[in-house]
């Protein structure tokens, strides 16, 4: 997951402030998650740490890549815990559609062979996981597991955001490395360039209260 600029407003906001856009633009958002997850693997040319992490059980477990996923989000949540987070109706959603996307996403995307075509469709698909944390995040229903998890620790031990994510990240793809998940140009790709486009969309992108649209 992205990690998210500091200068827009992203704590919960209540449920009945909006809640037929706000739930509209969560799903569409984890939906587009999904798919772009799904994409990625098909480009077969390297994924995000926490996706090289669920292909490596995906192969060892020979489950399907988003029971996997929706597996790893159950196990983080309960990592929140002892960090006294608490999961809101985002947290939920992000582990179900996200699941759900991702498989529908592999079944109806056949493999590529071409490596340009494969270039493309994963510059295309980092902007499109871009797009969709912006959209997921920005209506402000609750953090995904892994955010939840990032914030968490950062809470607790008082490290900057920047140096728990990539503890966590660098972590999690070792794993998935050993694991034996795809992990190359498109790792680094998405490692530099998901930051920016989460930022660049989220701007866009977030619910903001209606004192906040006050000139």
């Amino acid at each position: 997951m992205a990690s998210l600029p500091a200068q827009v407003d992203l704590s919960p906001l209540p449920i009945r402030t909006r809640p037929a856009l706000r739930f509209a633009q969560l799903l569409g958002g984890l939906a587009a998650y999904g798919i772009s997850m799904g994409l990625m693997v098909r480009a077969e040319i390297g994924l995000s740490p926490w996706d090289a992490l669920h292909e490596g059980l995906s192969q060892r477990l020979n489950w399907s890549f988003g029971a996997v996923t929706a597996l790893t989000g159950v196990l983080v949540m309960l990592a929140w815990l002892p960090l006294r987070q608490r999961p809101g109706i985002g947290t939920v959603a992000n582990v179900v559609v996200i699941a759900f996307a991702v498989d529908f996403t592999l079944a109806m995307t056949p493999q590529l062979s071409s490596l340009p075509a494969r270039l493309a469709l994963m510059v295309f698909a980092i902007a499109l996981n871009g797009l969709a944390t912006a959209v997921y995040v920005g209506a402000r229903l609750g953090p995904g597991p892994r955010d939840g998890l990032m914030t968490g620790l950062h809470a607790r031990t008082g490290w900057s955001l920047r140096v728990v994510r990539t503890t966590i990240e660098v972590c999690v793809l070792a794993v998935g490395w050993v694991l034996g998940g795809t992990v190359g140009v498109g790792t680094v790709l998405y490692a530099t360039s998901i930051g920016p486009l989460t930022q660049l969309f989220l701007k866009f992108a977030v619910v903001r209260e209606k004192k906040d649209l006050c000139p």
